[in-house]
């Protein structure tokens, strides 16, 4: 590490503290009229978007990153324009500063409320996804918060050209640049040093990544993290299941996007209905292109599955791969997942209600689901607008992160006068 590095970071730590002094002033009409200009700037900057993603692409395919990386990586009109229409629904919630979560009253007069408050400075470390720079930067200048943003070398282009129209907003509605902040620089010691806080600039960490990028934050942070370590989400195919919607839950949660970290990694299928529904399902799979690795009694009805090893029930493929397990039951289900899950999202696909709240009371993870596919594991679908990740621990935020859990809470004590004795 050089100390001109240091000097460089701290600067842009001590920037990022004043200018979340002065956000934590503004209305909520000057946070979404920034946020609305941003959206305008993001569509009109399209062609210099997708430029630069071009540029990250073929850097991308030259350096060997693999399919799922790749995917994360890129960009097209619809996915920046499902960018800008993220943002406008953030502009569109209510504003979550100023909150009032509780009230009472003592019995000696005082009149106590507990309100919702920005967290202050917020540092996001990310690889692969471009789009993370107008989430997190829209969801943390919603919330009051400024942030600083550390995307990876393999997006840097993308990055700048999205940072650069989120920082048109900020122009448009007289709020410092300083708010949304993206760390120049690929020197991969600027995120040790984000992880000792900048000199107490920084009040959270979160990671949005692979396994080992957070891992290192969860181990090197000397500042709070919000994290999720993996997406190893599982759908269970209960032996009431509706063909029908097994089928089409099965295909969703596992195809629909691969490299997101709600899609389905392990299917569960009750054995009575492995040679039934079971079987259609894997084949709609097998159709759609996916590696099935299976256990003897899925390979007994589908030969071609490779065999499933002790690693496949804990992987996160992030690819067209999916581990497939026969149980006997619900209560089967619930213990496989708890062994070798993640917490993160859980799928049922039952017509047996008490099997279904069984199932989504038992399990210890952020989202479970019935009758629903796991990629709807996502903020935007949650009605968040955005989200910046999807929290798996059990303090502060689980699920979704999305404004309102971008913000904590202060004490407000109003009196006539009261002593204490």
């Amino acid at each position: 590490m050089t100390a001109p590095l240091a000097t460089e970071m701290n600067a842009i730590g001590a920037a990022a503290r004043d200018a979340a002094r002065t956000l934590r002033g503004a209305s909520a009409k000057t946070k979404n009229t920034a946020l609305k200009a941003a959206a305008v700037a993001l569509r009109t900057r399209k062609s210099e978007i997708l430029a630069a993603n071009a540029r990250d692409i073929a850097a991308a395919k030259a350096n060997g990153l693999s399919g799922a990386l790749i995917d994360r990586l890129t960009l097209d009109p619809a996915r920046i324009e499902a960018m800008a229409k993220g943002v406008e629904d953030v502009a569109a919630l209510p504003d979550p500063v100023g909150r009032e979560l509780a009230r009472w009253q003592r019995p000696n007069g005082l009149d106590i409320a507990r309100v919702a408050t920005p967290i202050g400075v917020i540092g996001i470390i990310y690889e692969s996804r471009p789009n993370v720079t107008a989430d997190a930067g829209a969801l943390c200048l919603k919330s009051g918060n400024a942030v600083i943003l550390r995307g990876g070398s393999d997006s840097a282009n993308s990055s700048t050209a999205i940072h650069a129209a989120m920082q048109e907003g900020l122009r448009a509605a007289g709020l410092p640049e300083s708010v949304i902040q993206l760390v120049p620089t690929a020197d991969r010691a600027a995120v040790g040093l984000m992880l000792g806080g900048l000199a107490n600039t920084i009040d959270l960490i979160i990671p949005r990544g692979g396994k080992s990028l957070v891992a290192r934050v969860q181990a090197e942070a000397r500042v709070p993290v919000l994290a999720h370590l993996e997406g190893i989400c599982h759908v269970y195919l209960h032996e009431k299941a509706d063909e029908a919607k097994a089928r089409a839950i099965a295909v969703n949660s596992k195809m629909r996007r691969t490299s997101v970290c709600g899609a389905a990694e392990t299917l569960l299928i009750d054995r009575a209905v492995l040679a039934t529904t079971g079987k259609a399902v894997l084949d709609d799979l097998v159709k759609a292109d996916c590696e099935i690795r299976g256990d003897e009694a899925v390979r007994a009805v589908l030969p071609s599955a490779k065999p499933a090893t002790e690693a496949d029930w804990s992987a996160e493929y992030l690819d067209a791969i999916i581990a497939v397990k026969t149980v006997d039951g619900v209560e089967d289900a619930i213990a496989h997942i708890e062994r070798n899950g993640s917490h993160h999202t859980e799928s049922i696909v039952t017509e047996d209600a008490a099997t279904a709240e069984r199932f989504l009371a038992s399990l210890d993870s952020a989202i479970v689901l019935w009758n629903a596919s796991t990629q709807f594991a996502d903020g935007a679908e949650f009605g968040m607008g955005a989200e910046i990740g999807i929290g798996t621990g059990k303090l502060h935020a689980r699920g979704p992160v999305g404004v309102e859990q971008l913000t904590t809470f202060k004490y407000i004590v109003r009196g006539t006068g009261q002593t204490r004795l």
